[in-house]
């Protein structure tokens, strides 16, 4: 081996130990807020199947970085499948909201005999860094006994002014505003169904915006 190939090699093994490290990874989640749940009711809910768009259907994190572009970041990603995210924080909101500790995850055994379930379609999860994050979302909610059902749309736009992940990630999960996509009050309506003018309480009304006025609070952690 000639000096110069020597010292070559040399160059390139202290240039891959010193100067290729690689950033660490970054793990985010969403969690529900609202308190200790207290149990109060035999209700039983099953939540799911939730679906999310293909785009943002990854570990990834996706950006939105201009017209029709997008961008991976291999760096910041979900700890778990996002759509298991959204449905462990509804299921855990309707706990609280519901006072009931019979909530459960589909596909888990034990949701095949739930009496109600709540079936969520994202039709949009949007993340644009240093200016906001947008969800949209369509809701079903089905009494599995008889098939009685009550559809609602969600669609909500949070400001992320800061140029970070954390920042986008707590706009998806506004400690304080409203994800909107749990139809808890239509639950309920059904569960307690008297007449029709009772069954059309738990319809959403929309305001401007288009958000739909049915609450689930989420808080990063």
């Amino acid at each position: 081996m000639s000096r110069f190939t020597a010292v070559s090699a040399l160059c390139l093994l202290v240039s891959f130990n010193f100067g290729c490290s690689t950033p660490p990874s970054r793990f985010y989640t969403l969690g529900a807020t609202g308190g200790a749940a207290q149990s109060s009711s035999d209700l039983s809910v099953a939540v799911g199947p939730v679906s999310i768009p293909a785009m943002v259907d990854r570990p990834q994190m996706v950006l939105t970085t201009g017209p029709n572009q997008v961008a991976i970041d291999e760096f910041n990603r979900w700890a778990a499948p996002l759509q298991n995210i959204i449905s462990r924080a509804v299921a855990e909101n309707l706990t609280v909201m519901l006072g009931t500790s019979l909530v459960t995850l589909f596909p888990d055994a034990t949701s095949m005999d739930a009496a109600y379930r709540v079936v969520i379609d994202v039709q949009r999860f949007e993340s644009v860094s240093g200016d906001a994050a947008t969800l949209d979302a369509v809701w079903l909610v089905k009494r599995l006994k008889d098939g009685t059902s009550q559809t609602g749309r969600t669609t909500v736009r949070e400001p992320a002014p800061e140029k970070d992940y954390t920042a986008l990630v707590a706009a998806h999960a506004p400690l304080d505003a409203s994800v909107r996509i749990s139809p808890m009050r239509c639950v309920r309506s059904i569960v307690g169904r008297r007449s029709r003018e009772r069954v059309r309480a738990c319809r959403p009304a929309s305001n401007e915006g288009g958000e739909v006025d049915l609450k689930v609070r989420f808080s990063l952690r």
